[in-house]
Formats: C-alpha cells, structure tokens, sequence
C-alpha cells in the first residue's frame, strides 16, 4: 500500500461523502463534525440512524462495471484502477474488494468492541478484519476527498492504494494525482456530486490515458447537465438510469424534506412516493465511450431483483 496524502481543506457536505467548502443547500442539513474525524466511528454512528445506504447501492453495480472495465482491458495483468471521488473513509473500497456488506461496517463501527478502542487501537484492528475479508480479485483503488483525516485512515487500514486530499473545485490538480489519476478506468461518486463541477473532472478526463467510465449517483435535488456536458466533449455518452431511483438517507427533519420535494419539483420530477415518503433518493448517471454503452447495456449492469 502507498499511502500518499497531499493535505487537503475545508469540512463536509450533506451529500454523503466528501468535504466542502461550498454552502450546503439552505434546507439540508450539514454533518460537519462526522466526515474528518481520526476514524470513521462518528460517520456511522450518524449516519446508521439515518438509513444511509448509497454505498450499498453502488456495491454490486460497482463490482459489475470493474468486470466489464477488465474485459475491455489492454492485454495486461494490471487490475483495474478506480478512482472514487468523495471517498470518505474508502467505504466504497471496502465493499468492492472485500466480503462485506454496509451493514456489516455499520456493525462493525458502532460494536461495543471498536467503541472501547484508541484510533490508533483500531487501525490494527481494521488491518485485519478487512485482510481477512479481501476477495481474489480486487481492483486498485485510490481515494480523492478533501477530507484529510479520512484520506489517511482510509490508506492506513489498507482501502485505498493512495490517496488525495485536493479539492479540484477550488485547485489545480497536484502532478502526483494525475500521475495516479491517468491510470484510471472507472470514477464512482456516492456522495458529494451535489458540490462537484466540470473542474473536478475535466482534468482527471484529461490526463486519462484510456477511456474512462463515470458511475455516479446524483441526488435527485441536484442538476447533473453540466457535469454531463463535461464528459460528453471528452467522448462519453451519459445513460440515466430511468427503471427506479436509490434511497440515500432519511430526512433528518420537516425543513429538509420540504427543501428536497421542492427542489426535486423544480427539476421536473415526481417526488410522489419517493422525497414524499420521507427519503431523498438518488439517480444512477453512468457515462462511457459511445461503443461501451452499446457492448454493455446499463441494464446488465443493475441489481437484479
């Protein structure tokens, strides 16, 4: 493992994931003092309440995408890279390359046993537990997240290969991120799109020396156009996904719910039955070259019932 951990800036957002100096939406609540703390304890003893469950989503679509990103890999031994933008604590990580499940993390975080432990206690801890749950064939993971502390306990425990704490909203990209970066095949977002824009992904497409895949998923009170718009002038084709939408996380009040039915009105969506029933909930958006979308229709790609 290669630990690299450019310091980064800035808190957290709503959206699930990455640290931000952007106002969070007025209406949504901000979980500031949970996304950079010393280890992900505090992440989940918030969040677990809350249902929070877009990484679970992401873990099988995930899983099917780095197949089909192998198959259509150059003759070479390599794993494939993924680049998980807002990582947190490298909890997409944990679900793609380990067997285990996001409840089992939240079991795991919030048990009596890694409440009594130090950070430093629990480090060793997770060292083990995720060794000993590594599948055969992992995908190289590295980490881009402003939060500092999460990039670190993230590569200490053994999720991410490396890791970045930048902001690309707000920075250029350093040279040993896209030195990293140029190797990847697929970006995942599970939160965080809501604070994200062309600059964070126009340099990453940029550098890239294959094609990319983009599998995001987006808060349905959120615009995805010009991120799309960005990935479309470096060749890729969006798909939507239309079948049904993901739950993200409980409403922590009235005041929210009323900011999301509201916003996801505006955007021409029907809250009924999804922000009404008291969920945000997310849109899959998978971006690829023109001839991947054909050789791999989105819908071999989807959890099967």
């Amino acid at each position: 493992m290669s630990g690299m951990r450019n310091r980064g800036h800035g808190n957290v957002d709503a959206d699930g994931s990455q640290g931000s100096q952007i106002p969070v939406p007025e209406g949504m609540t901000a979980f500031d003092d949970s996304y950079d703390q010393p280890d992900p304890r505090a992440y989940f003893r918030s969040l677990g309440p809350l249902e929070y469950q877009t990484p679970h989503h992401g873990q099988s679509i995930f899983r099917r995408a780095v197949t089909a990103r192998t198959r259509t890999a150059r003759a070479t031994q390599q794993p494939v890279t993924v680049l998980d933008i807002c990582c947190s604590y490298g909890i997409n990580a944990a679900l793609l390359n380990h067997e285990v499940t996001l409840a089992d993390l939240y079991a795991h975080y919030t048990s009596p046993q890694a409440t009594g432990l130090t950070t430093a206690e629990l480090i060793e801890w997770d060292r083990s537990y995720y060794a000993a749950r590594r599948r055969h064939d992992p995908a190289r993971v590295i980490g881009l997240d402003m939060a500092t502390n999460a990039i670190s306990y993230a590569c200490e425990v053994g999720l991410l290969e490396q890791g970045f704490a930048e902001n690309l909203e707000t920075a250029p990209p350093s040279p040993s991120l896209l030195r990293t970066a140029r190797h990847a095949r697929l970006i995942t977002i599970t939160g965080g799109a809501t604070f994200l824009s062309p600059r964070t992904f126009q340099p990453i497409l940029a550098c890239a020396q294959d094609p990319v895949w983009v599998a995001a998923f987006v808060l349905r009170t959120t615009s995805y156009e010009s991120i799309a718009a960005c990935l479309a002038a470096n060749g890729l084709v969006t798909e939507r996904c239309t079948t049904h939408t993901f739950r993200q996380r409980r409403f922590t009040d009235a005041n929210e719910q009323r900011y999301a039915v509201q916003a996801v009105t505006a955007a021409g969506d029907d809250p009924y039955g999804k922000e009404t029933d008291g969920y945000f909930h997310t849109t899959l958006h998978l971006s690829r070259p023109p001839e991947d979308a054909t050789a791999f229709p989105l819908s071999d790609l989807m959890p099967h019932p």
